[in-house]
């Protein structure tokens, strides 16, 4: 058995999330998230789908990229 990264469980059903030179075991998916995705420069909320991004900077929705200042960012086309 191997122990999440995270938490410390000790856990038969564990599995490892490479990006970049990262990599983490974890017993969940939320344990994975909690490292693994990225942060809205904006809000700080965890993106867990696609996100957008601008300048390098990444963020969870067009809305916190233009009260951040990005113009060019929409939700829609």
């Amino acid at each position: 058995m191997a122990v999440c990264d995270v938490c410390g469980n000790d856990y038969d059903k564990t599995f490892t999330v490479t990006r970049g030179e990262v990599t983490g075991t974890f017993d969940s998916f939320e344990c994975a998230i909690h490292v693994m995705a990225p942060t809205c420069s904006h809000c700080g909320c965890r993106v867990l789908g696609h996100g957008v991004e601008a300048d390098g900077r990444v963020y969870c929705c067009a809305h916190c990229a233009r009260r951040s200042g990005e113009r060019e960012l929409v939700d829609r086309a």
